[in-house]
């Protein structure tokens, strides 16, 4: 790498098909010797949370992109329902300060499933090769359930890095909140899709952003790149074709290698962009 100052990987959330995309983005870049698993700063929200473990534990893409082409038999899906999604809509829409917001989704998750009534952090595991913490900056976002405040998980969290991500993953309505450090948690990307502002100080960024869109204009991603200012930054989103390998339900095992496929065919068309980003 060329340029100086410190690079941030910033890694979205997306259910089984964003983390498939991801790593199909990552793979392709990486041949085309743009290999953004070297940044300084990995950030992972929900899926993302999942790409990031993977990628900063010294995991080679090409075998972590191999692996999404395979059958899913052992991947649970999942479906964030019509009726569960509007369940959600009302906690945002009621005033109240972001932190308010996030505690009355928590309420409607702690309501829908009970902490640990699925095996999350089984689930997880299985995805991860390697359990531990890396010696990296690996930064793992999620949301207290009952207070609503936003938390980062790092390696000096002291917490099971397993259980980290499954509390990142949690959609509220979908799967169980998760129990860290005798708090539970839900899914990061409830307070933003990406957390982009978690990369504060960073002078390059590169976000993969399989869902771009955001609960708030203060929560988009354009708004957090513009509070943490960097020198060079580009966002990354699915383009039509990604789109529909996704299909309707981000959390089908079965759209996950046709959503691998898009990721990798996408990156032809990023790597010169993102190179510019890396290298300046």
């Amino acid at each position: 790498m060329t340029g100086t100052g410190t690079s941030a990987l910033v890694l979205g959330g997306g259910g089984i098909t964003g983390i498939a995309w991801e790593l199909g983005i990552l793979a392709g870049l990486a041949e085309a010797g743009v290999d953004l698993t070297g940044a300084d700063v990995v950030v992972g929200t929900s899926a993302g949370s999942v790409v990031g473990a993977q990628v900063t534990n010294g995991l080679p893409l090409a075998d972590l992109y191999a692996e999404q082409l395979t059958p899913p038999d052992a991947e649970i899906g999942g479906r964030l329902s019509r009726i569960a999604a509007l369940r959600l809509v009302p906690p945002y829409a009621l005033p109240g300060s972001g932190r308010a917001k996030l505690a009355r989704v928590g309420r409607v998750a702690a309501a829908a499933h009970a902490p640990g009534s699925v095996d999350r952090e089984g689930v997880i595991r299985a995805r991860l090769p390697v359990h531990d913490w890396p010696e990296r900056d690996l930064r793992i976002t999620a949301v207290d359930t009952a207070s609503g405040e936003f938390t980062v998980f790092t390696r000096d969290s002291g917490v099971d890095l397993v259980a980290a991500v499954a509390a990142s993953c949690a959609v509220p309505t979908v799967w169980p909140p998760v129990v860290v450090g005798g708090r539970t948690y839900m899914d990061g990307g409830m307070r933003s899709t990406a957390n982009v502002d978690v990369a504060a100080g960073a002078e390059r960024v590169v976000v993969l952003a399989p869902l771009p869109r955001s609960v708030s204009r203060k929560a988009s991603i354009r708004a957090q790149v513009e509070r943490v200012g960097p020198r060079a930054w580009s966002v990354v989103t699915p383009d039509a074709e990604a789109l529909a390998a996704f299909g309707r339900n981000l959390l089908d095992p079965a759209k996950r290698a046709a959503a691998a496929e898009a990721g990798l065919r996408q990156s032809r068309d990023l790597a010169e962009q993102v190179r510019g980003v890396w290298e300046a």
